[in-house]
């Protein structure tokens, strides 16, 4: 039963979380709110949203080794595995100066993230500086965009677009649907995860780590594969880049001003320099102009699944006791 619950909480955080997107991009159009904004507010914070609602609920439960490894483990399994899959099908390329400046952004959140982490806890003022920073990347980015153009941002929001309630009415309902969905799948997906660490022996760090994680990064990776099979690498790399400094600046930031976390050891020693290890990865990859392929696309993968078989085996910390 702990593993249906879990099961059906990661469906119906998946299916309200489109709601919800749905019913705010049809919302705002209905506003008159221009579809660039509409694509770096509504469909952003939207596409989080059920990541904000599981690390929220997991905070004021009392949890913080499943907020915080959501967090950092979808950090690691978005580089790794929603990278290294999609490279499989088809290599992965984008625009080197603008995915060197997303992962510059990414690295300076991972960064304060682990600054702040040492402190012993990361509570509102951190995450006032984290929202901020968010809110001045976004800024910055619509201004770049608005002059440039963003080509990523309009097919994103097309795709949301195709099946948005066109009545005001069903809007607000599909908003509505979404937000209670969110909230009822992440209270059985928090209640079977934890069922699922009790009765496995491990801790809460290493389900957050591994199976909360990986379920909230399902839509990342199903939005890379669709990606790959449309040969838009740089969506994919996009995808990846901004879902990982948006689960720092924006999930972990509201959730720590909401209620402020102590930082788990095990995540502190161990995990969260495999993020930023992972992360430093790409760097290379974009500087010099190297394309993800299969090769690099198989490392990535066996290096997740060897990363989550070290959480159960002892060498993040903890394991099977």
């Amino acid at each position: 039963m702990m593993y249906l619950q879990v099961a059906a909480g990661l469906v119906i955080l998946l299916v309200c979380g489109e709601l919800l997107v749905r019913g705010a991009v049809s919302l705002a159009e209905h506003a008159g709110v221009s579809k660039l904004l509409i694509g770096f507010t509504v469909v952003a914070f939207g596409t989080s949203a059920p990541e904000l609602v599981v690390s929220v609920q997991a905070a004021l439960d009392g949890m913080p080794g499943i907020a915080f490894g959501n967090v950092v483990g979808s950090n690691i399994a978005n580089i790794l595995l929603v990278m290294g899959l999609p490279a499989l099908i088809y290599p992965l390329f984008g625009d080197p100066r603008s995915a060197t400046r997303d992962t510059c952004f990414m690295l300076a959140a991972s960064l304060m993230l682990i600054a702040f982490a040492w402190m012993g806890v990361i509570g509102f003022w951190q995450g006032v500086i984290f929202v901020t920073f968010l809110i001045t990347v976004i800024v910055t980015s619509y201004i770049r965009a608005r002059k440039e153009g963003a080509k990523d941002v309009d097919e994103a929001l097309e795709e949301y677009e195709q099946n948005m309630p066109k009545h005001l009415g069903f809007s607000l309902l599909f908003i509505l649907m979404g937000l209670v969905g969110l909230v009822l799948g992440s209270h059985l997906l928090i209640g079977g995860a934890e069922m699922i660490a009790r009765a496995a022996g491990v801790s809460d760090e290493i389900i957050g780590l591994t199976l909360v994680a990986l379920g909230t990064s399902l839509p990342e990776l199903a939005t890379s594969i669709i990606a790959a099979v449309r040969r838009h690498g740089d969506v994919a790399i996009g995808n990846v880049l901004g879902s990982n400094f948006f689960n720092i600046a924006a999930i972990l930031g509201i959730t720590v001003i909401i209620e402020p976390m102590a930082t788990p050891l095990q995540i502190l020693h161990f995990d969260l320099w495999v993020m930023l290890f992972v992360s430093f990865l790409l760097v290379p990859l974009f500087l010099l102009r190297i394309r993800i392929g299969r090769i690099v696309g198989i490392i990535f993968c066996a290096a997740y699944v060897t990363y989550v078989l070290l959480q159960f085996y002892g060498m993040s910390g903890t394991g099977i006791t």
